[in-house]
């Protein structure tokens, strides 16, 4: 009786033990857990000192923010590339900054409109251009997009409205001043700039 006793004390002992040990080893491994989360999330927290006040700001998960990302590249590019002024200075700036964005379908598309004479008739005409976004179709496991506006030529006796769609697609690549988006346009094409109307001007 006594032996049986001291036989159930030790495997209780034992069970108790192991039991123990597992559960030391499991909280162990949550404080680990808990701790690279910990150390994670601080990682996300930074302060931009503004006029000398230092704001705790958090970053976001890039993968979360890229179809943002994307569709704001294709809205920059083309305001940029289609927002003009009556001054040859603007317009290459404005230009130049633009084909940091594109491929060299950008490039061929300026140069088609150069020696078509648009940006002199601009200058002559002392004309004001705009563009806005009515809505941009992004296709993402295809990596393209379908972009529709309105560009706006504001000319000294006449407003003329054009429907401005284009296509391309879009790939990722390095950051840098000139692309903070890390995007890259491609093969990009106007499909139709038609004119919707041409309003002249009171000249009272």
């Amino acid at each position: 009786m006594l032996v049986k006793n001291i036989e159930q004390k030790i495997k209780i002992n034992k069970a108790v033990s192991i039991a123990s040990i597992l559960f030391s080893v499991v909280i162990v491994i949550v404080g680990f857990v808990f701790a690279y989360q910990l150390i994670k999330d601080s990682r996300k927290s930074l302060y931009v000192i503004d006029n000398g006040v230092p704001i705790l700001i958090k970053q976001t998960d890039e993968l979360l923010n890229r179809p943002v990302e994307y569709k704001s590249q294709v809205e920059l590019f083309h305001r940029l590339f289609f927002t003009l002024a009556p001054d040859d200075r603007y317009i290459k700036e404005n230009v130049e900054k633009s084909l940091y964005l594109i491929d060299d379908s950008g490039k061929k598309e300026y140069t088609n409109l150069r020696e078509k004479g648009f940006y002199n008739q601009i200058i002559s005409g002392n004309s004001l251009v705009t563009v806005r976004a009515d809505s941009i179709k992004m296709d993402l496991p295809g990596k393209k997009f379908i972009y529709y506006g309105t560009q706006m030529i504001n000319r000294k006796n006449s407003l003329i409205m054009r429907k401005l769609i284009t296509e391309g697609n879009f790939e990722d690549m390095i950051r840098s001043p000139n692309n903070p988006h890390g995007v890259l346009l491609r093969n990009w094409r106007i499909l139709d700039n038609s004119e919707l109307s041409n309003k002249a001007k009171s000249n009272y």
